[in-house]
């Protein structure tokens, strides 16, 4: 049985990823928007490289200070030019390293917008449409950002996250919530399984909704991320997962 794709987003200044890099599938390099430079941004291509690993964008509205993490009110104009600016200084250092763009993932507060916005996934996929015939698109399973990609004809995978907990819209948590980072190894692992194997997610509330994943996200920042890693690596490799 195929074991699960395991993705992270780095290049966010958790200085963690030499010891990620190893036990992911794939990652999310942030391009300047909520965080990241030109330094951060090559070094991380560098060590995906080296490490054999698909290399992504994550684009997000441009808001350093709060992260990424807050809505920014643009015009469709600021919104579209900042996006292209974002994707096309990695792109740059992409082909400069010789390295393919494997995915777009956006990130915080854009991913939250466009999974329940039509008009907001709308603008976004013009602000991407050059890269609709070169890479995925990391979407969530059942959002609007989902059909709308699928109608124009983008290449999606689905994206879950091992260390977050789900409301029964399959919502995250809001961070601000108690328990809405999962930071013990073996929930995540648990978590994982069940929407891998299962197809379902247990949501705050205990019920089970379905849920599909192509790949699950492990936050770098969250605390523990390097031993949450390496423990579901362990996992997989055993012979009686799944």
């Amino acid at each position: 049985m195929l074991r699960p794709a395991l993705n992270c987003d780095l290049g966010e200044g958790t200085n963690n990823e030499g010891y990620i890099m190893p036990l992911i599938n794939s990652c999310s390099i942030a391009c300047g928007g909520h965080a990241g430079d030109l330094k951060s941004m090559e070094n991380a291509i560098m060590l995906a490289k080296e490490n054999k690993v698909f290399a992504g964008a994550h684009p997000s509205f441009p808001d350093r200070e709060n992260f990424g993490r807050v809505h920014v009110k643009m015009n469709d104009q600021e919104f579209v030019l900042s996006i292209r600016k974002q994707l096309n200084t990695l792109d740059l250092l992409l082909q400069k390293h010789q390295v393919p763009l494997h995915h777009i993932k956006p990130h915080g507060a854009l991913y939250n917008e466009i999974a329940i916005d039509s008009q907001a996934s709308k603008r976004f996929l013009n602000a991407i449409r050059e890269y609709k015939s070169k890479c995925f698109l990391y979407v969530p399973f059942g959002s609007m950002i989902e059909r709308i990609a699928k109608e124009q004809g983008f290449a999606i995978k689905y994206e879950a996250f091992g260390d977050r907990c789900y409301m029964d819209n399959l919502s995250l948590m809001p961070r601000t919530s108690p328990g809405a980072v999962i930071r013990d190894k073996k929930q995540v692992y648990k978590q994982i399984r069940n929407i891998w194997i299962q197809g379902k997610v247990e949501t705050i509330t205990e019920n089970k909704v379905d849920l599909k994943a192509d790949t699950f996200c492990i936050h770098s920042d969250t605390t523990n991320a390097v031993v949450i890693l390496k423990f579901l690596q362990e996992q997989f490799q055993k012979s009686d997962f799944g």
